[in-house]
């Protein structure tokens, strides 16, 4: 089984990862298309020559690696993608392959955690339009999309993690629920820039509290992304209160 967790930045997105890479049948890849999304846009990441100098810049190449043969040959392959990362000119078809799973986060959360590391995000930067792009083109090959929202992980952890297992085929392992402290041996280069607080975790962080407040200058992102979250929101697996 082939899982792409397509996802913004800042929602959950190295906690699932660590969360499925913690399985023993389980093997993960951190964000395949990060250098090909810089080397074809120009944009000045955080440690950008360093992402550049780690991945391959050739996106069919990243692409037939993400639909080939599972790592090691384990029975699980996790894939951590970034939907912002999908530009124009990257491919889509190795998406048919795999089964695709979208991962959302309320937008004020984004922009507030977003902002924290980065000032002044726009809309391409959080990833929502490009997001409900791909939940859009999943859905128009007659795939029904699995929709998570990370919210109500942090509320249950486990319920939604089963939950999800079972959505998708696969059998729920307990130890999805905890991982070491101190990282996967799959991170990205970047990490050290953007994973501090999920290096120092050993589990997915307790539920999430009222919505961040989004300044002013912020407010037009948040409105742009508010239908395509909702879109999606729509969609997701159900929380059991």
């Amino acid at each position: 089984m082939k899982i792409a967790m397509w996802s913004g930045p800042r929602n959950l997105s190295t906690a699932m990862m660590y969360s499925f890479g913690n399985r023993p049948d389980c093997a993960v890849v951190d964000e395949p298309f990060y250098a090909t999304y810089l080397a074809q846009t120009g944009l000045d990441h955080p440690m950008r020559d360093d992402v550049l100098h780690a991945q391959s810049h050739d996106a069919q190449e990243v692409a037939a690696a993400m639909s080939g043969p599972n790592p090691d040959g384990v029975d699980v392959f996790y894939q951590k993608h970034m939907t912002q990362h999908m530009i124009e000119g990257v491919p889509r078809e190795w998406m048919r392959e795999v089964v695709n799973v979208f991962l959302i986060r309320h937008p004020a959360r984004v922009i507030a955690s977003y902002a924290a590391k980065r000032e002044n995000p726009t809309l391409s930067d959080i990833g929502f339009s490009q997001q409900s792009e791909l939940f859009d083109l999943v859905t128009g090959w007659g795939q029904k999309p699995v929709v998570i929202d990370s919210f109500d992980v942090r509320q249950n952890p486990k319920q939604m993690l089963e939950k999800l297992c079972n959505a998708i085929g696969l059998s729920f392992d307990d130890r999805m629920l905890s991982w070491p402290e101190g990282g996967h041996r799959s991170d990205g280069v970047w990490a050290p820039h953007w994973y501090g607080a999920v290096w120092n975790s050993t589990g997915f962080a307790g539920a999430e509290t009222a919505l961040p407040n989004v300044s002013e200058a912020l407010q037009p992102v948040l409105a742009e992304a508010m239908p395509h979250y909702e879109k999606m929101r729509g969609a997701k697996i159900t929380l059991d209160v």
